[in-house]
């Protein structure tokens, strides 16, 4: 049994001024064939799990290409076609295979290709022909279209969001990759498409209940696998959206029903799912209120919409301005993008002192630069944080301390949105000793900062983010799904 795997990945936020280019792939995650790390990566966790199977159970497993950038604005054409064709290359020499398992996102967006992942899958199919087993495991903030479920056999997305399930998916995909070329199975894709968009985390219900009752499905009954594609708001293609995919046992009715009836109790609850968000004010006036009760642990502002996991740059200083004028002498942030004021902390070294401009350099959304006196507390050649087992880079970093205060601001050249605690501690930041901690993400960084927060508190400040789909400027999206009509499935009345 011979299997080729590989993974090219990004999120592509359509409305970012941060263009994606191959550097922008060897910055964050690049490995050519056979040297992957045995540690997963978001997008790339079936590449060291076969290899590991590979190795135990004496199938072959070749390895192409895996590789990640940071979410941001559209890929240079030049940029994807060099990297899909680098992986084609090393499929049409690892001839003939019985499988291909891929690593994918699927919200990228290039110059000239709304739907790169299904033009990758096409190009795949084309090359190994109707029998070959085609497997996929997705983000589920993606754009699920005709043309990738039309060229693969199996394919699945992470539950859980915060996406702390990614190597867990990678394991499921890989095991009914396994299973059906052993002839256990027969796997048919079924689909619907929920007609809506908004936000599903699964840190709270509703989306905590119906995910464990997704789970509790699988295996049940002909079910083989059952995902929620939450789609991507931030993607402006035709397919955005949410959808539900079951993969059953041959049976295509049974899937597209248990799909439908799945799909439709989701969008009955669309009104609900996402977590409630203070604008900046309120936010702050939250996090005083707690400070002043003394919680003994510090609060956690989530600066939701500049998340550079969402693809915008990560600069933005509306909150941290607000906290300095508010009187905030106590936080750590983490972080802020920029890369001119890493280099001058660098060459200033540390202990020096130092007027500082920080942030604010991509767009004007998200407020104007910050001219601060600070100290440079720490300089780092690479700084670094996990997510869960994967080991995710800052690139060079910097740590200043704004004159006067203990507020500390952690500094990067490699964009990331804020996982773990541990962003601080590796600087050498205190985090326990704050009163607030301000980092920049969605919802990704809950699993690792809930259990240290006081509270954990949503804010929604300004940035270039479309944060609202029923007003955003979208040329390519369709018109017919929620909020942009009230509803599209008829289902209210």
């Amino acid at each position: 049994m011979r299997i080729f795997t590989a993974s090219l990945a990004t999120e592509t936020n359509t409305f970012s001024p941060v263009p994606t280019d191959l550097a922008a792939f060897h910055a964050a995650f690049y490995a050519g064939p056979g040297d992957h790390p045995d540690t997963p990566t978001l997008c790339s966790s079936v590449v060291p799990i076969l290899r590991r199977l590979g190795q135990n159970e004496g199938f072959t497993v070749i390895e192409g290409t895996a590789c990640w950038a940071e979410p941001a604005g559209l890929i240079q054409r030049e940029t994807y076609e060099t990297l899909r064709d680098e992986i084609l290359g090393q499929l049409a020499a690892a001839m003939p295979v019985d499988a291909v398992v891929l690593g994918l996102h699927g919200a990228m967006v290039a110059q000239g290709y709304q739907d790169p992942e299904g033009d990758l899958l096409a190009q795949v199919r084309a090359l190994v022909g109707p029998k070959v087993l085609v497997s996929a495991e997705f983000d589920p903030h993606s754009h699920l279209t005709p043309l990738r479920v039309a060229n693969l056999d199996i394919l699945a997305a992470f539950l859980e969001f915060p996406h702390t399930d990614f190597e867990e998916r990678g394991e499921h995909v890989v095991d009914l990759t396994l299973r059906t070329l052993r002839g256990e199975i027969a796997p048919v894709i079924s689909t619907f498409d929920c007609k809506m968009i908004t936000i599903y985390p699964t840190s709270r219900e509703p989306m905590r209940s119906f995910v464990d009752r997704l789970r509790a499905l699988q295996g049940q009954d002909g079910v083989l696998s059952i995902s929620v594609i939450h789609g991507f708001m931030a993607g402006d293609v035709p397919e955005m959206g949410t959808r539900i995919v079951v993969v059953t046992d041959g049976d295509a009715a049974g899937g597209a029903a248990l799909a439908r009836r799945l799909g439709e109790e989701l969008y009955r609850l669309r009104r609900d799912t996402a977590f409630p968000m203070l604008d900046t004010e309120a936010g702050l006036d939250r996090a005083a209120a707690l400070v002043a009760g003394r919680p003994g642990r510090p609060v956690t502002l989530a600066d939701v919409w500049d998340n550079p996991g969402g693809g915008v740059a990560g600069d933005a200083t509306h909150i941290l301005r607000r906290m300095i004028e508010r009187g905030v002498t106590s936080a750590g942030v983490a972080t802020i993008w920029d890369p001119i004021a890493v280099s001058f902390a660098h060459a200033a070294g540390e202990g020096a002192k130092l007027t500082l401009r920080i942030g604010g350099k991509s767009c004007g959304d998200g407020g104007e630069p910050l001219d601060l006196q600070v100290e440079v507390l720490r300089v780092a050649p690479e700084g670094w944080q996990s997510f869960r087992a994967s080991r995710v880079t800052l690139g060079r970093s910097a740590v200043v301390r704004v004159a006067g205060t203990q507020i500390d601001i952690i500094l990067i050249t490699s964009r990331s949105q804020t996982y773990e605690p541990d962003i601080f501690t590796n600087l050498g930041i205190d985090f326990a000793s704050k009163d607030v901690l301000l980092i920049k993400s969605t919802n990704h960084f809950y699993a690792g900062f809930e259990p240290i927060a006081a509270e954990v508190v949503y804010i929604a400040a300004p940035t270039c983010y479309p944060t609202d789909p029923a007003r955003s400027d979208y040329r390519f999206a369709r018109q017919g799904i929620w909020p942009r009509e009230p509803d599209p499935l008829g289902l209210d009345g």
